[in-house]
């Protein structure tokens, strides 16, 4: 970030790299000098004031007496002058504000001139207020974003070797997590059950259960067991750190506002500093004091320097980015909060976005004996399968593996099903060939899925429907972005027709397009945004990842259901969802419109309110108190209301 007490040039200022070296304790400790450098000016300004009226001093004497206070404020802003003049880069605001109060101290030795000391000093004093409140609210928004960091973990501790930091633990070691500790690296447990706090990562407050041979991700907090985990990857590959990244990063995209102002800034300042000089030059010739011209130039020089915005829009943006970043989205850069609040229409891909990308028994119909029964012998003869349909009759029937059936003589027959004996009965699950296959009499279903039909003895004895079922928020994510003005909402998924159909009608979307391959899915991304007006809106594409990553790279806005840790969404999107919920993405484009509407607020106040003390300076309306309270004053406001981005 810009440090506290000095912005290296203009575009640095802008741009905001923050290098790692300065941690909070150093912003600490710089703060607090400021503060007391400050404190100490503002004493001594008083006194010179004081000495002033009370002993007859010359003009000489005098200029001595105030250069103690204006040198211990503003020493800092006068060596950033002369470098940024050695640089080439001279028109800085640190150039500005130096020439004016050199000008202002030089007008009481011009003939007839009132002297200008005091002032002079109280415009140095208040350019290092207004830096100092532009350093905390900078401290504060990345607080804010160093609170979501607070998931980097300080130790790990390695099983045999003790506390070791992160960094140096190779792939699978052996790490012990007590409860209260941080996951440190990303792994798999080998011993022990607990549950995971995860509001870090995602701003989901449910804790996940973890048990052997799950995964766990760095970040999440152990709550209740001591876990044993065998790591997975090192500190730089796992989550914790990529998400670092990613949010430190976000600020070397700028967003075209933040662009514009760095443009606006390299053109702006000369033509001010010129246009100073002429206000200064050309009524004197014309018969004008030229103290009075002077001053009004200097005036007019302290008045338009551009920090407000220089400041303000960036912090904006940053706080933007932290305040979504607490809600569990992380956005990439400021560019994509431009993208965001103009996106127009969200392609979705349905697998594992808008469904949960797992099959679950929907409706059991029983022909000849109860739903629990049919479901019950099915189980039993997909004990055994590996296939995601004999996961979902499994779960749905938890009991099977302890209510003691014997299951014997299981035969998979290739395209049609699963056999087997079930006690004294024959079993068979499978599809309608293989109820034809033993002559059983099916009959169709008016469900939409996965229909597994089962017959017993060679007796048609009902179908059992399969789906991958619709996450709970997905209707109101689209409800939402309904309720935005997003009324373009369409599905792309390479499943089959009706079952696209089924979901799209639940739904409510606007379009869906069925047995699309991944390639088929660019070209519709891509179709579909040649259609959008290019200036106005935007196309968004939300995936889960694994497949996604050339449309996720394709659309204007890339969002990854970050599923917390699928790694190729997370390269390859713009926003990362960290939980899976669809109803993110309505958050994220209110979060944006919300930080673009502030961004432009900023902008037009600290215009408006420069053009308007520029015009009562040239008509010698205005003081130099008044000039350094516009900037100053507007700064600060402008700061504060760039402070509201971050209450996502």
């Amino acid at each position: 970030m810009a440090h506290v007490h000095h912005h290296h040039h203009e575009e640095e200022c802008c741009s905001h790299h923050h290098e790692h070296e300065h941690h909070h304790e150093h912003h600490h400790h710089e703060g607090h000098w400021q503060l007391l450098l400050i404190g100490a000016a503002v004493v001594l300004l008083l006194a010179a004031v004081y000495v002033e009226h009370t002993f007859s001093l010359s003009t000489w004497q005098l200029l001595l007496v105030y250069l103690v206070p204006y040198l211990l404020v503003g020493h800092d802003t006068l060596k950033e002058a002369v470098e940024g003049v050695l640089h080439g880069d001279a028109f800085n605001e640190h150039f500005l504000m130096s020439v004016a109060t050199i000008g202002a101290l030089c007008i009481g030795f011009l003939p007839g001139a009132e002297t200008q000391f005091p002032e002079a000093v109280f415009v140095m004093l208040f350019f290092q207020v207004g830096e100092f409140f532009e350093g905390y609210a900078e401290g504060k928004s990345r607080q804010s974003i160093a609170h979501l960091m607070d998931i980097r973990p300080d130790v790990a501790n390695v099983d045999g070797v003790g506390e070791m930091s992160p960094e140096k633990v190779g792939i699978g070691s052996v790490i012990i997590i007590r409860p209260g500790e941080k996951v440190p690296l990303d792994g798999v447990v080998i011993e022990g059950r607990s549950a995971l706090n995860t509001v870090a990562l995602t701003g989901e407050s449910m804790p996940r259960e973890v048990d052997v041979d799950d995964e766990v991700i760095s970040g999440c907090v152990n709550l209740s067991g001591v876990l044993r985990v065998r790591t997975t990857k090192t500190f730089g590959e796992s989550t914790v750190s990529k998400i670092i990244n990613l949010v430190e990063n976000a600020g070397d995209h700028k967003s075209q506002s933040e662009a514009f102002i760095t443009r606006f800034a390299r053109i702006y300042t000369p033509v001010v500093v010129f246009a100073a000089i002429a206000l200064a030059v050309v009524p004197t010739l014309f018969g004008g004091s030229f103290h009075t011209w002077l001053y009004r130039a200097l005036m007019f020089l302290v008045v338009s320097c551009p920090c407000a915005l220089v400041i303000s829009v960036p912090l904006t943006f940053f706080g933007g980015i932290g305040g979504a970043s607490r809600r569990g989205i992380l956005v990439k850069g400021a560019n994509y909060i431009d993208v965001l609040a103009k996106v127009g229409t969200v392609v979705f891909d349905k697998t594992g976005t808008l469904t949960h990308g797992q099959f679950a028994v929907e409706a059991v119909h029983p022909d000849i004996c109860d739903e629990h029964q049919l479901l019950h012998l099915a189980a039993h003869v997909e004990h055994f399968s590996t296939h995601p349909i004999g996961a979902a009759l499994r779960d749905a029937y938890p009991d099977e593996a302890t209510d003691g059936c014997e299951v014997t003589d299981v035969e998979e027959v290739t395209g049609q099903g699963i056999r087997a004996r079930v006690g004294s009965q024959v079993v068979c699950v499978g599809n309608t060939k293989m109820m034809d296959a033993v002559g059983a009499r099916w009959h169709d279903c008016h469900h939409v899925g996965t229909i597994i039909h089962v017959a017993i003895d060679g007796e048609y004895a009902g179908h059992i429907v399969i789906n991958d079922r619709i996450k709970d928020d997905s209707a109101e994510a689209i409800a939402q972005l309904r309720q935005l003005g997003v009324n373009h909402t369409v599905m792309l998924t390479g499943d089959r027709r009706e079952v696209a159909e089924h979901v799209a009608q639940q739904l409510n979307l606007s379009e869906y397009h069925a047995e699309l391959l991944p390639a088929d899915k660019v070209a519709a991304v891509e179709r579909l945004s040649s259609l959008l007006s290019p200036l106005s809106s935007k196309l968004a594409f939300v995936g889960d990842g694994i497949n996604d990553a050339p449309v996720l790279a394709r659309a204007d806005v890339g969002i990854a259901m970050g599923g917390l840790g699928s790694d190729a969404a997370i390269e390859a999107a713009d926003v990362v969802l960290m939980d899976d919920k669809p109803s993110k993405i309505a958050e994220a484009i209110r979060i944006a419109r919300r930080t673009i509407r502030i961004a432009r607020q900023n902008v037009w106040f600290a215009i408006g309110v420069k053009v308007a003390v520029l015009v009562l300076a040239t008509f010698g309306l205005a003081t130099m108190w008044l000039a350094v309270f516009a900037d100053v004053g507007v700064t600060v406001l402008a700061v504060l209301n760039a402070m509201r981005a971050l209450r996502a």
